[in-house]
Protein backbone atom coordinates (compact mmCIF):
# COMPACT_ATOMS: atom_id res chain seq x y z
CA UNK A 1 0.00 0.00 0.00
CA UNK A 2 2.72 2.44 0.97
CA UNK A 3 4.89 1.60 -2.04
CA UNK A 4 1.93 1.91 -4.43
CA UNK A 5 0.98 5.30 -2.98
CA UNK A 6 4.61 6.45 -3.14
CA UNK A 7 4.93 5.44 -6.79
CA UNK A 8 1.65 7.17 -7.66
CA UNK A 9 2.86 10.36 -5.98
CA UNK A 10 6.27 10.14 -7.67
CA UNK A 11 4.73 9.65 -11.11
CA UNK A 12 2.35 12.58 -10.62
CA UNK A 13 5.21 14.75 -9.35
CA UNK A 14 7.35 13.92 -12.37
CA UNK A 15 4.67 14.78 -14.94
CA UNK A 16 3.74 17.98 -13.08
CA UNK A 17 6.95 19.42 -11.69
CA UNK A 18 9.36 18.80 -14.57
CA UNK A 19 7.44 20.79 -17.23
CA UNK A 20 6.51 23.42 -14.64
CA UNK A 21 10.17 23.77 -13.61
CA UNK A 22 11.30 24.12 -17.23
CA UNK A 23 8.66 26.78 -17.88
CA UNK A 24 9.61 28.69 -14.72
CA UNK A 25 13.28 28.50 -15.65
CA UNK A 26 12.59 29.95 -19.10
CA UNK A 27 10.41 32.70 -17.66
CA UNK A 28 12.73 33.72 -14.82
CA UNK A 29 15.86 33.66 -16.99
CA UNK A 30 14.49 36.70 -18.83
CA UNK A 31 14.66 38.79 -15.63
CA UNK A 32 17.30 37.22 -13.37
CA UNK A 33 20.06 34.66 -13.69
CA UNK A 34 18.14 31.47 -12.96
CA UNK A 35 19.41 28.20 -14.41
CA UNK A 36 17.55 25.17 -13.07
CA UNK A 37 20.03 22.75 -14.59
CA UNK A 38 22.93 24.54 -12.94
CA UNK A 39 21.05 24.58 -9.63
CA UNK A 40 20.50 20.79 -9.73
CA UNK A 41 24.10 20.14 -10.79
CA UNK A 42 25.47 22.21 -7.92
CA UNK A 43 23.02 20.81 -5.39
CA UNK A 44 24.02 17.19 -6.06
CA UNK A 45 27.60 17.86 -7.23
CA UNK A 46 26.98 16.17 -10.56
CA UNK A 47 29.81 15.64 -13.02
CA UNK A 48 30.37 13.89 -16.32
CA UNK A 49 27.44 12.20 -18.00
CA UNK A 50 25.04 13.06 -15.19
CA UNK A 51 25.72 16.78 -15.42
CA UNK A 52 25.46 16.69 -19.22
CA UNK A 53 22.12 14.87 -19.14
CA UNK A 54 20.61 17.27 -16.58
CA UNK A 55 21.87 20.28 -18.54
CA UNK A 56 20.35 18.96 -21.75
CA UNK A 57 17.04 18.13 -20.07
CA UNK A 58 16.48 21.36 -18.12
CA UNK A 59 18.36 24.08 -19.94
CA UNK A 60 16.04 26.05 -22.25
CA UNK A 61 17.02 26.64 -25.86
CA UNK A 62 18.74 29.89 -26.78
CA UNK A 63 15.64 31.37 -28.40
CA UNK A 64 13.14 29.76 -26.02
CA UNK A 65 10.31 31.85 -24.63
CA UNK A 66 7.93 31.23 -21.77
CA UNK A 67 4.87 31.32 -24.01
CA UNK A 68 2.65 28.24 -24.24
CA UNK A 69 -0.20 27.16 -26.42
CA UNK A 70 -3.68 26.43 -25.17
CA UNK A 71 -3.02 22.70 -25.18
CA UNK A 72 0.18 23.19 -23.18
CA UNK A 73 -1.61 25.28 -20.55
CA UNK A 74 -4.40 22.71 -20.25
CA UNK A 75 -1.94 19.81 -19.98
CA UNK A 76 0.18 21.58 -17.38
CA UNK A 77 -2.89 22.52 -15.31
CA UNK A 78 -4.21 18.96 -15.37
CA UNK A 79 -0.79 17.55 -14.44
CA UNK A 80 -0.33 19.94 -11.53
CA UNK A 81 -3.84 19.34 -10.19
CA UNK A 82 -3.37 15.59 -10.58
CA UNK A 83 -0.29 15.77 -8.38
CA UNK A 84 -2.17 17.86 -5.81
CA UNK A 85 -5.06 15.37 -5.75
CA UNK A 86 -2.60 12.48 -5.30
CA UNK A 87 -1.20 14.28 -2.24
CA UNK A 88 -4.77 15.01 -1.10
CA UNK A 89 -5.65 11.30 -1.27
CA UNK A 90 -2.65 10.52 0.95
CA UNK A 91 -4.11 12.58 3.78
CA UNK A 92 -7.67 11.39 3.17
CA UNK A 93 -6.66 7.72 3.32
CA UNK A 94 -4.26 8.11 6.25
CA UNK A 95 -6.77 10.07 8.35
CA UNK A 96 -9.75 8.06 7.02
CA UNK A 97 -11.60 11.05 5.58
CA UNK A 98 -14.30 11.11 2.92
CA UNK A 99 -12.70 11.74 -0.52
CA UNK A 100 -13.41 15.18 -1.97
CA UNK A 101 -11.67 14.76 -5.35
CA UNK A 102 -12.20 17.81 -7.62
CA UNK A 103 -14.37 19.57 -5.04
CA UNK A 104 -11.15 20.56 -3.29
CA UNK A 105 -9.59 22.11 -6.42
CA UNK A 106 -9.32 25.63 -4.99
CA UNK A 107 -7.37 24.40 -1.98
CA UNK A 108 -5.24 22.28 -4.29
CA UNK A 109 -4.27 25.37 -6.29
CA UNK A 110 -3.36 27.19 -3.08
CA UNK A 111 -1.19 24.24 -2.11
CA UNK A 112 0.62 24.26 -5.46
CA UNK A 113 1.41 27.95 -5.06
CA UNK A 114 2.65 27.31 -1.51
CA UNK A 115 4.78 24.42 -2.78
CA UNK A 116 6.48 26.80 -5.20
CA UNK A 117 7.09 29.28 -2.41
CA UNK A 118 8.47 26.52 -0.17
CA UNK A 119 10.91 25.48 -2.90
CA UNK A 120 12.11 29.07 -3.34
CA UNK A 121 12.57 29.59 0.42
CA UNK A 122 14.58 26.37 0.88
CA UNK A 123 16.83 27.25 -2.07
CA UNK A 124 17.43 30.72 -0.62
CA UNK A 125 18.20 29.27 2.82
CA UNK A 126 20.74 26.89 1.30
CA UNK A 127 22.34 29.74 -0.66
CA UNK A 128 22.46 32.17 2.27
CA UNK A 129 23.25 29.85 5.18
CA UNK A 130 24.65 26.73 3.57
CA UNK A 131 28.25 27.82 3.96
CA UNK A 132 28.07 28.73 7.66
CA UNK A 133 28.55 26.36 10.58
CA UNK A 134 28.86 23.29 8.33
CA UNK A 135 25.38 24.05 7.04
CA UNK A 136 23.83 23.56 10.49
CA UNK A 137 22.01 26.92 10.43
CA UNK A 138 20.52 26.15 7.02
CA UNK A 139 19.47 22.65 8.16
CA UNK A 140 17.73 23.98 11.28
CA UNK A 141 15.92 26.73 9.36
CA UNK A 142 14.88 24.34 6.60
CA UNK A 143 13.59 21.84 9.17
CA UNK A 144 11.38 24.54 10.71
CA UNK A 145 10.13 25.64 7.28
CA UNK A 146 9.48 22.03 6.24
CA UNK A 147 7.51 21.34 9.41
CA UNK A 148 5.31 24.39 8.81
CA UNK A 149 4.82 23.48 5.14
CA UNK A 150 3.85 19.87 5.89
CA UNK A 151 1.37 20.90 8.57
CA UNK A 152 -0.10 23.48 6.18
CA UNK A 153 -0.25 20.81 3.43
CA UNK A 154 -2.28 18.41 5.54
CA UNK A 155 -4.61 21.19 6.69
CA UNK A 156 -5.31 22.71 3.26
CA UNK A 157 -5.43 19.47 1.26
CA UNK A 158 -7.86 17.93 3.75
CA UNK A 159 -10.11 20.97 3.25
CA UNK A 160 -9.30 22.01 6.83
CA UNK A 161 -10.84 18.83 8.23
CA UNK A 162 -7.66 17.92 10.14
CA UNK A 163 -6.74 20.26 12.98
CA UNK A 164 -3.30 21.85 13.10
CA UNK A 165 -2.26 20.18 16.41
CA UNK A 166 -3.19 16.75 15.02
CA UNK A 167 -0.84 17.34 12.07
CA UNK A 168 2.13 18.47 14.15
CA UNK A 169 3.55 14.93 14.71
CA UNK A 170 3.42 14.39 10.94
CA UNK A 171 5.13 17.72 10.30
CA UNK A 172 7.96 17.08 12.77
CA UNK A 173 8.45 13.49 11.60
CA UNK A 174 8.41 14.55 7.96
CA UNK A 175 10.95 17.32 8.57
CA UNK A 176 13.36 14.97 10.36
CA UNK A 177 13.07 12.23 7.73
CA UNK A 178 13.33 14.76 4.91
CA UNK A 179 16.57 16.09 6.38
CA UNK A 180 17.92 12.54 6.61
CA UNK A 181 16.82 11.85 3.02
CA UNK A 182 18.50 15.06 1.86
CA UNK A 183 21.83 13.93 3.33
CA UNK A 184 21.50 10.49 1.75
CA UNK A 185 20.48 11.95 -1.60
CA UNK A 186 23.49 14.28 -1.64
CA UNK A 187 25.73 11.22 -1.28
CA UNK A 188 23.91 8.81 -3.61
CA UNK A 189 22.36 11.00 -6.30
CA UNK A 190 25.62 11.78 -8.18
CA UNK A 191 26.28 8.07 -8.61
CA UNK A 192 22.69 7.42 -9.61
CA UNK A 193 22.57 10.21 -12.22
CA UNK A 194 25.97 9.35 -13.68
CA UNK A 195 25.18 5.64 -13.86
CA UNK A 196 21.82 6.06 -15.57
CA UNK A 197 23.01 8.87 -17.85
CA UNK A 198 26.06 6.88 -18.99
CA UNK A 199 23.82 4.00 -20.00
CA UNK A 200 20.67 5.72 -21.28
CA UNK A 201 21.70 9.30 -22.07
CA UNK A 202 19.21 12.09 -21.34
CA UNK A 203 16.46 9.54 -20.63
CA UNK A 204 18.69 8.21 -17.87
CA UNK A 205 18.30 11.53 -16.04
CA UNK A 206 14.53 10.98 -16.09
CA UNK A 207 15.00 7.46 -14.67
CA UNK A 208 17.19 8.87 -11.91
CA UNK A 209 14.63 11.57 -11.14
CA UNK A 210 11.76 9.11 -10.82
CA UNK A 211 13.90 7.01 -8.45
CA UNK A 212 14.71 10.07 -6.34
CA UNK A 213 11.07 11.19 -6.32
CA UNK A 214 9.94 7.70 -5.31
CA UNK A 215 12.29 7.77 -2.32
CA UNK A 216 11.11 11.28 -1.37
CA UNK A 217 7.44 10.29 -1.63
CA UNK A 218 8.12 7.14 0.38
CA UNK A 219 9.43 9.41 3.13
CA UNK A 220 6.21 11.44 2.97
CA UNK A 221 3.96 8.37 3.05
CA UNK A 222 5.89 6.89 5.97
CA UNK A 223 5.82 10.23 7.81
CA UNK A 224 2.06 10.50 7.36
CA UNK A 225 1.46 6.98 8.69
CA UNK A 226 3.83 7.46 11.62
CA UNK A 227 2.45 10.93 12.38
CA UNK A 228 -1.12 9.61 12.45
CA UNK A 229 -0.10 6.78 14.79
CA UNK A 230 1.70 9.18 17.15
CA UNK A 231 -1.28 11.53 17.12
CA UNK A 232 -3.65 8.65 17.97
CA UNK A 233 -1.43 7.52 20.84
CA UNK A 234 -1.20 11.05 22.23
CA UNK A 235 -4.98 11.38 22.05
CA UNK A 236 -5.42 8.13 24.01
CA UNK A 237 -2.95 9.29 26.65
CA UNK A 238 -4.76 12.65 27.02
CA UNK A 239 -8.01 10.74 27.48
CA UNK A 240 -6.45 8.59 30.19
CA UNK A 241 -6.33 5.39 28.10
CA UNK A 242 -2.81 4.29 28.93
CA UNK A 243 -1.85 0.88 27.49
CA UNK A 244 -0.15 -1.73 29.64
CA UNK A 245 3.62 -2.24 29.48
CA UNK A 246 3.04 -5.55 27.70
CA UNK A 247 0.90 -3.87 25.03
CA UNK A 248 3.49 -1.11 24.52
CA UNK A 249 6.22 -3.72 24.11
CA UNK A 250 4.13 -5.74 21.68
CA UNK A 251 3.33 -2.71 19.54
CA UNK A 252 6.96 -1.61 19.54
CA UNK A 253 8.18 -5.07 18.44
CA UNK A 254 5.53 -5.11 15.71
CA UNK A 255 6.53 -1.66 14.47
CA UNK A 256 10.23 -2.59 14.43
CA UNK A 257 9.53 -5.78 12.48
CA UNK A 258 7.35 -3.93 9.96
CA UNK A 259 10.04 -1.27 9.52
CA UNK A 260 12.71 -3.93 8.92
CA UNK A 261 10.47 -5.76 6.46
CA UNK A 262 9.72 -2.57 4.50
CA UNK A 263 13.40 -1.62 4.49
CA UNK A 264 14.36 -5.04 3.09
CA UNK A 265 11.65 -4.74 0.44
CA UNK A 266 12.80 -1.24 -0.51
CA UNK A 267 16.43 -2.39 -0.82
CA UNK A 268 15.39 -5.30 -3.02
CA UNK A 269 13.35 -3.02 -5.29
CA UNK A 270 16.19 -0.49 -5.56
CA UNK A 271 18.69 -3.28 -6.31
CA UNK A 272 16.49 -4.65 -9.10
CA UNK A 273 16.19 -1.22 -10.74
CA UNK A 274 19.87 -0.31 -10.51
CA UNK A 275 21.69 -0.50 -13.86
CA UNK A 276 24.19 -3.33 -14.05
CA UNK A 277 27.86 -2.60 -14.62
CA UNK A 278 28.60 -3.53 -18.27
CA UNK A 279 32.19 -4.44 -17.27
CA UNK A 280 30.81 -7.13 -15.11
Amino acid sequence: MGFDRSMALASSALTALVPLSILMSAALSSFVHYDLAELIIRRYHLTGAGATAVSTLFSPAEDASASMGVFGVVFLTISVLSFARAAQRLFEQTWELKPLSVRNTRNALWWILTLGGYAVVTVLLSALLGGTGLGLAAAVCKAAVTTAFLVWSGWILSAKRINWPDLLPFGVTGAVLTAAYSVGAALYMPRLFNSYASRYGVVGAVFAMISALFAAMLVMVGSAALGREVQDQLSRIRQGHRPSDHEVRRQWDSMVEQTRSRWRTAREQVSRHQPKDPNG
